[in-house]
């Protein structure tokens, strides 16, 4: 049985007649190939090419008023609304919560089937007054809905789903290797390509500027990216964010986000550790961690990683 939750998720809503072309010229996505009820994931970053705020971007717009929902972590939600704020000039949008909305995951392997979506990232319909889609990221993240925060549990069992908990979802998302807000992206610190942000289709290349496409571009054709965020399996209990990965006494990496039960997790590992026949065992703490390349990920030559 596929079980629904509700996410602990901020919404905001971006609307007014220059709302598409406001956020276009401002995200790394290019939100002209979404049309409405679609949904894309892309990312704010600063003037130096890091990471702001991640979010997804559901388009709202009908024939009265272009709108946009901007989903994302909630503890950068309202420095996200100001950051926006401030690049408004004299563009005609308004920038608010959407406290009238709620977002549902619908996670567990038959949920996109059931919801009559093909198994593609992105693929979204509407059904009554909840929009639902496929994770833009990766197809094995499941679903979501975003509906109307107001009955928003029986609208789910109407569409045949029970209560369940957050800690599958969490499993499958570190498995994955999926970053989650800041919980996993330093704010103003984090590097898109180091995050998979390429991979797991946040990034127009073709779209044109946006805050921080310059130095976004430049780590790409040079080659640049030395780390990736990687998922790694836990022995001994998970490290707290920020314990750095010993290789020896190399430090390699540093410990990001984990499971509530400790056994997995995700870390930002330098690709040099990864040469080699063996596959390394890092020491963080008295944890043990070993680190696996997702599926998705297209990691460059591991000989170029020691230059």
């Amino acid at each position: 049985m596929t079980s629904p939750f509700r996410l602990d998720r901020a919404l905001l809503r971006v609307s007014g007649p220059d709302a598409q072309t406001f956020l276009q010229n401002l995200l790394t996505q290019n939100l002209d190939t979404i049309d409405a009820g679609g949904v894309a994931y892309a990312a704010l970053l600063s003037p130096q090419g890091k990471v702001v705020a991640d979010m997804l971007v559901w388009s709202d717009s009908d024939e009265d008023e272009t709108a946009l929902i901007l989903e994302t972590d909630p503890g950068r939600a309202a420095d996200l609304q100001r950051r926006l704020s401030l690049y408004k000039l004299r563009s005609k949008v308004t920038i608010a919560p959407a406290p009238e909305l709620a977002v549902a995951l619908l996670h567990g392997d038959e949920a996109v089937a059931r919801l009559g979506l093909p198994a593609e990232p992105g693929a979204a319909r509407a059904i009554g007054d909840a929009t639902v889609f496929v994770d833009p990221r990766l197809a094995e993240l499941g679903a979501r809905a975003i509906l109307p925060r107001e009955g928003a549990a029986a609208t789910l069992s109407g569409l045949g789903f029970a209560a369940g908990t957050v800690a599958g979802y969490e499993r499958r998302r570190l498995a994955a290797g999926v970053p989650d807000g800041s919980r996993d992206l330093p704010v103003e610190k984090a590097i898109l390509l180091e995050n998979g942000f390429d991979e797991l289709n946040a990034i127009d290349w073709q779209k044109g500027c946006y805050m921080g496409q310059e130095l976004t571009a430049r780590t790409r054709y040079r080659g640049l990216v030395r780390k990736r965020l990687l998922p790694v399996r836990i022995e001994g209990g998970a490290p707290a964010p920020g314990t750095p990965l010993m290789l020896g006494e190399q430090e390699l990496g540093e410990m990001r986000s984990a499971s509530a039960d400790g056994t997995l997790g995700l870390a930002m590992v330098r690709l040099e550790a990864l040469t080699g026949n063996a596959a390394p065992t890092f020491s963080a703490g008295a944890a043990k961690l070993s680190p696996d390349v997702p599926r998705w990920m297209r990691l460059p030559d591991l000989d170029e990683a020691k230059a």
